[in-house]
């Protein structure tokens, strides 16, 4: 349990639960219950001795892995726990063309990197899926899309020399935690598998929808993966106070819509990140499991106006994004 008043609480997967209840999508899927991720498991992400650290964290009572990322006597298990469902996830979709997968588990991930967990994350729970499904279901290629309005810089950590992984991270530039800039790319055998898409504040569903037809989405079919995964956070939400931008629940559903008719008959699996706005995040992930289960929720999803930043910002982005990656890539 985290400390009163912490943004990344219980309530949030309470709010989604309360919210899906209400429509067709609750009914229309699966709820398996994951196992605790296994040491063996955690450790084809992270160092023994961070596993060993948290672990000993969590036995002690409690403590912080950073200023922001409180561990008490459950998290040990909990993270345990997130991490299965990811791995559950990639198990349940792998082998069955244009299956979809969404693990709503807390806490979120993709800050944590091997040997360091941070900004609310303690085990990575992208990299965890990527690594099964590489390892345990011989995949060639992993696309993992993080659309949180943080950089994964965890999950960039894990895979940026690793040419098996591409990572892809639409987020608010100059934000928590200041990494993810254009420039970086990989490195040694990952060179151009990592691939940044800072944008300025205000960028709202115009402006995501356009980097993903000019970018995300021919990228997605040029790497044609064995499997996507979505770090699927929603604080770029215009309600959600941990974060700039101004997209809106509907607009994250019409990004979920894009990828899942770019991926074909590729499975996808979607994990659950950011998003502190209770009504906000819950719109947002019932929004997103329309639009990449083609279910609908059977409810309006209102939204107040929200001003954008000028178009011409998002254009002359994407210009540059392409600059970039068509060095790796013949998008």
């Amino acid at each position: 349990m985290p400390p009163s008043g912490h943004p990344e609480r219980p309530e949030r997967l309470d709010a989604i639960e309360a919210l899906l209840r209400r429509t067709p999508l609750w009914d229309a899927c699966e709820h398996p219950s994951p196992d605790r991720a296994g040491e063996d498991a955690l450790g084809r992400v992270h160092t023994r001795a961070y596993v060993g650290q948290v672990r000993e964290l969590s036995a002690a009572g409690g403590g912080y892995l950073d200023h922001g990322t409180p561990v008490g006597p459950a998290s040990y298990a909990a993270a345990r726990r997130a991490a299965g469902g990811a791995l559950l996830a990639v198990d349940a979709v792998v082998g069955r063309p244009g299956a979809v997968a969404v693990a709503l588990v807390r806490p979120p991930g993709h800050h944590a990197g091997g040997s360091q967990g941070r900004g609310f994350c303690v085990f990575n729970n992208a990299a965890f899926a990527a690594r099964r499904a590489l390892d345990a279901h011989g995949a060639r290629r992993v696309f993992i899309l993080d659309w949180d309005v943080h950089h994964g810089n965890g999950t960039q950590e894990i895979f940026y020399p690793e040419p098996a992984v591409v990572f892809c991270s639409l987020h608010q530039e100059a934000w928590y935690p200041g990494t993810g800039a254009l420039e970086d790319t990989g490195e040694g055998p990952g060179e151009g598998t990592t691939i940044n898409i800072p944008l300025p504040a205000g960028i709202g569903d115009g402006g995501y929808r356009y980097l993903f037809e000019e970018v995300v989405l021919p990228l997605l079919r040029v790497v044609a993966p064995g499997l996507i995964v979505i770090s699927a956070g929603f604080d770029a939400h215009h309600a959600d106070p941990l974060g700039g931008m101004v997209m809106t629940a509907p607009g994250f559903g019409r990004l979920a819509r894009l990828t899942r008719e770019a991926a074909g008959s590729t499975p996808v699996v979607a994990l659950l990140e950011g998003g502190y706005d209770l009504r906000a995040l819950a719109a947002s992930v019932a929004a997103t499991l329309e639009g990449l289960t083609g279910i609908e929720a059977g409810f309006s999803l209102p939204e107040e106006a929200v001003g954008e930043a000028p178009f011409a910002v998002a254009r002359t982005r994407a210009r540059d994004v392409r600059r970039i990656v068509g060095q790796h890539w013949a998008l």
